[in-house]
C-alpha cells in the first residue's frame, strides 16, 4: 500500500489551505483496468491521480500489473464522522481526477472519483481499443453523491404492479438477469444513452451512489436489498418495455435509482452485493418482487418507505437487515431468493468446496479457473482432476485476492458466482468469434 501527501505540481499549484485542513483522514483507492472488447486485464496502463479542480498538480502516478490492477494507494479524505452525521453540511468525501492511458487504447479521464475515510474505493475502468482514424479522449465527470447533492425525489408508485392490465406476458418466475439496460436519463428523454450493465455491477454502482460505505454493514445490506427488489420488480414486470421503451430501468431518481457511468464503487458495498445478489423482498401471496421505494429522510420525508439516514441509525442500534426493512415496510416483508440466475454455467452446489472436496463440481471450478488464468496469469494453472487439494486452494486464494473477495481459499456462494461471472466474461469473446 502506498501512502502519499499532496505534492506541488508542475504549475506550482497546491491544495488550498482550507481543503488541507479538512482532509485529515485517509481512504484507499485501487484501479482495475480491462479491455471493453474481451474483459481481459490491461497490463502497464498508466494512471495519474490529481485533486479534482487542480488537475495540473499530479499527486501520484501508478501502473497496472498483469492482472490489470494498481497497488492500493492511500489518499486524503475528510473525517469519517462527516459521513455518519445526518446534519453535517460539509462534503464527507474527497474527489480525485484519474487520467488513464494504455498502449493501443483510447485514453480516459474520470473526474470526481470519491474517497471516503477508512474505506477502500475501487475504480473499474474499461478501455476501448484505439481507432487509428481519430485521436479522442473519453471524459467522464462524476456528479455529487445523492446524499450530498440535490436530486429530484422519487415519484410515488404502487409497490405491487397490476400485471394484467396490458395483456402483456411477464416472467413466470423471478430470474436474476445477467445484464440490464439502463437509460441514462428520464424515461422520455430520447437523447439519453442506453447502457448494457451487468446486474451486480449496476447494484454496486447505485448503492455506492446513494448510501455511504462507512455505514453499518447491516444498514448497507438493508439498502442493497431494497435496491435489488425494486430493480427486479422492473425486470419481472417488464415495466418500461410494456410502455414501449427499449430499456429496463432509468438513472433518474424521480423514477428509479441513481446510476452513474464510470463512477467508482466501494469495497464494503461490493462484498455485500456479491453476498446477496440473488435476493429480493416479497410479501405473502405476491409473486413479483416488491417495488421497495425509499428516500434520504433528511431533505425528503417518505412515510411507509425506508429512509436512508434512518436505516443508518437503526443499524447503529443493532437492528438486523430484515428488522430494518420491516420497521419501514411492515412485518409481512420477507427476504426471498430468485429461482434462477442468468448467465452462469451452473448454480452453486449449496455447500462450500474446500480442501478434501472431490467430484464434478470441483472439476468444473478447476476448468473455469484455468480459462480465467489464461487472462490473469497470476492465477496458477491446475490439473483438472476433481480433487480440491493445496494447488486448487492456492489458485482460489489468488482469484479471491484479485477480485476483491475475502481470501479464504474456499469456494462459498460469493466465490462460486464470481468465478462463474469472470469465466463467462473472458471466454465469451471466443464463443462470439
Amino acid at each position: 500500500m502506498k501512502l502519499f501527501q499532496p505534492i506541488q505540481g508542475s504549475q506550482g499549484s497546491t491544495e488550498s489551505k482550507e481543503t488541507q485542513e479538512n482532509l485529515i483522514d485517509r481512504g484507499q483507492l485501487q484501479i482495475n483496468v480491462t479491455s471493453s472488447v474481451n474483459a481481459f486485464p490491461i497490463k502497464e496502463a498508466r494512471i495519474s491521480i490529481s485533486y479534482t479542480g487542480i488537475p495540473e498538480s499530479i499527486l501520484e502516478q501508478v501502473v497496472t500489473d498483469s492482472s490489470g490492477q494498481t497497488e492500493v494507494v492511500e489518499l486524503n479524505a475528510p473525517p469519517k464522522e462527516w459521513s455518519l452525521d445526518e446534519n453535517e453540511e460539509r462534503q464527507p468525501y474527497s474527489e480525485y481526477t484519474l487520467n488513464i492511458e494504455a498502449e493501443g487504447f483510447e485514453s480516459i479521464s474520470i473526474s470526481g472519483t470519491e474517497i471516503l475515510a477508512n474505506t477502500k474505493a475501487i475504480q473499474n475502468v474499461r478501455m476501448k481499443q484505439k481507432d487509428q482514424s481519430r485521436e479522442e479522449e473519453q471524459i467522464f465527470v462524476i456528479p455529487a453523491h445523492t446524499l450530498y447533492g440535490n436530486y429530484p425525489p422519487k415519484i410515488a408508485e404502487e409497490e405491487i404492479k397490476p400485471i394484467n392490465e396490458t395483456g402483456e406476458i411477464v416472467l413466470s418466475r423471478v430470474v436474476v438477469p445477467e445484464y440490464i439496460i439502463v437509460h441514462d436519463g428520464s424515461p422520455r428523454d430520447s437523447t439519453a444513452q442506453n447502457y448494457y450493465v451487468k446486474y451486480k455491477d449496476y447494484i454496486k454502482n447505485v448503492a455506492s451512489s446513494e448510501i455511504y460505505a462507512t455505514w453499518p454493514a447491516d444498514t448497507i445490506r438493508a439498502n442493497v436489498l431494497a435496491i435489488m427488489s425494486f430493480t427486479l420488480n422492473r425486470v419481472y414486470t417488464e415495466w418500461y418495455r410494456n410502455k414501449g421503451f427499449d430499456f429496463t430501468i432509468t438513472s433518474s431518481t424521480a423514477f428509479d435509482h441513481k446510476w452513474i457511468p464510470e463512477r467508482n464503487i466501494f469495497e464494503p458495498i461490493s462484498v455485500i452485493v456479491d453476498e446477496l445478489f440473488a435476493d429480493y423482498l416479497s410479501r405473502p401471496n405476491v409473486r413479483q418482487p416488491i417495488l421497495t421505494q425509499y428516500c434520504d429522510g433528511r431533505r425528503v420525508s417518505c412515510p411507509n418507505w425506508l429512509t436512508q439516514w434512518g436505516s443508518k441509525s437503526l443499524g447503529e442500534q443493532g437492528f438486523s437487515p430484515i428488522e430494518i426493512l420491516r420497521y419501514y415496510y411492515g412485518d409481512d416483508m420477507y427476504i426471498n431468493t430468485a429461482e434462477a440466475i442468468s448467465g452462469v454455467p451452473s448454480s452453486w452446489p449449496g455447500y462450500t468446496l474446500e480442501q478434501g472436496s472431490k467430484g464434478p463440481k470441483v472439476r468444473q471450478i478447476q476448468e473455469q479457473l484455468n480459462v480465467i488464468a489464461g487472462a490473469y496469469p497470476e492465477i496458477p494453472k491446475l490439473e483438472e482432476d476433481g480433487i480440491y487439494g493445496p494447488e486448487t486452494e492456492a489458485a482460489v486464494r489468488k482469484f479471491q485476492s484479485i477480485f476483491g473477495l475475502p481470501v479464504t481459499g474456499e469456494i462459498d456462494y460469493k466465490t462460486w458466482y464470481k468465478i462463474s461471472e469472470i469465466y463467462v466474461g473472458v471466454s465469451r469473446i471466443a464463443e462470439l468469434s
